[in-house]
């Protein structure tokens, strides 16, 4: 609470400074009086979406001044309440400070950060790595057809869904799929949660305590067709194939490599410094 208190009080003193100072134009509108607090209209420029109609605008306006209102009425309550060990100059140099630090080191990953994850870097990561990925919840690879009635379904479709390795069974198949399908999966190498295939089914049709390898459903309801063929069910506890957790890893990789890569640019710039005589270290007599 205390660090959302001091927020708050920074954007409402940076907002108030922005009030104070801020050139007006002549005629500028008041929306609001707070007490020794003014809101104009021209505190709101730029917040006006493009072609906005009257309606719209006065909405943005009426939104806004509710707010700000109700923020001065909780800072003039709040600055009845100011710790006395609160520096607030202090505070805002430090926000300052790490607003602009933030920014720099943004934009050093930007310009210097290399975003490509080679599959060998990944597998030896998985590799040393795998025994931390151990799943939460049942996964599965399926074939799956959601076709919505009342669409007529070819004599043939039986035929590709009972051999769709035989030939272009499978090509035919996504190629009806895609066009007729309410949702379809027809990619045997891709694991999915449980409960994400669950939810186009009726409900309790798929669990995870009634997944199992091989099993097979084809059923009918009053809007849908359903297909489903499990071939493949990981438990929970076993481990993630990499597959399956490859953006988790490759999100970890990227960050351990801004992290390097910020240590060894203010590494070097600490280094460039020293040299050039701009940092002096003084040592306390002892």
């Amino acid at each position: 609470m205390r660090f959302l208190y001091i927020l708050l009080l920074s954007a409402t003193l940076l907002f108030q400074t922005h009030c104070k100072f801020g050139a007006r134009p002549p005629a500028d509108k008041i929306l609001a009086k707070v007490f020794n607090k003014t809101l104009y209209l021209s505190n709101l420029d730029g917040m006006f979406p493009e072609n906005a109609t009257r309606d719209d605008s006065a909405s943005v306006v009426n939104s806004f001044s509710d707010r700000w209102i109700r923020d001065q009425v909780l800072m003039n309550e709040a600055e009845k309440h100011v710790p006395s060990d609160l520096n607030i100059d202090e505070l805002i140099k430090k926000y300052r400070e790490s607003l602009i630090l933030s920014s720099y080191q943004e934009n050093l990953i930007k310009q210097n950060l290399d975003t490509t994850i080679a599959e060998s870097e990944l597998t030896e990561f998985y590799d040393r790595n795998k025994d931390q990925y151990q799943l939460s919840a049942p996964i599965l690879r399926c074939f799956l057809l959601k076709i919505p009635k009342p669409i007529t379904l070819p004599d043939s479709l039986q035929k590709w869904w009972n051999t769709p390795k035989t030939g272009t069974n499978l090509l035919k198949m996504r190629d009806y799929a895609k066009k007729f399908a309410r949702v379809y999966i027809l990619d045997d190498s891709t694991w999915h949660r449980v409960d994400d295939v669950a939810k186009f089914f009726p409900k309790g049709t798929v669990t995870p305590e009634n997944v199992a390898r091989d099993k097979e459903i084809t059923l009918k309801d009053n809007d849908f067709q359903y297909y489903f063929r499990i071939l493949g069910v990981l438990n929970q506890k076993e481990i993630a194939p990499l597959s399956f957790i490859r953006q988790q890893a490759s999100k970890y990789i990227l960050h351990q490599r801004k992290q390097k890569l910020l240590e060894q640019k203010q590494q070097e710039m600490y280094e460039a410094e020293l040299k050039k005589n701009n940092i002096k270290i003084y040592k306390l007599n002892s």
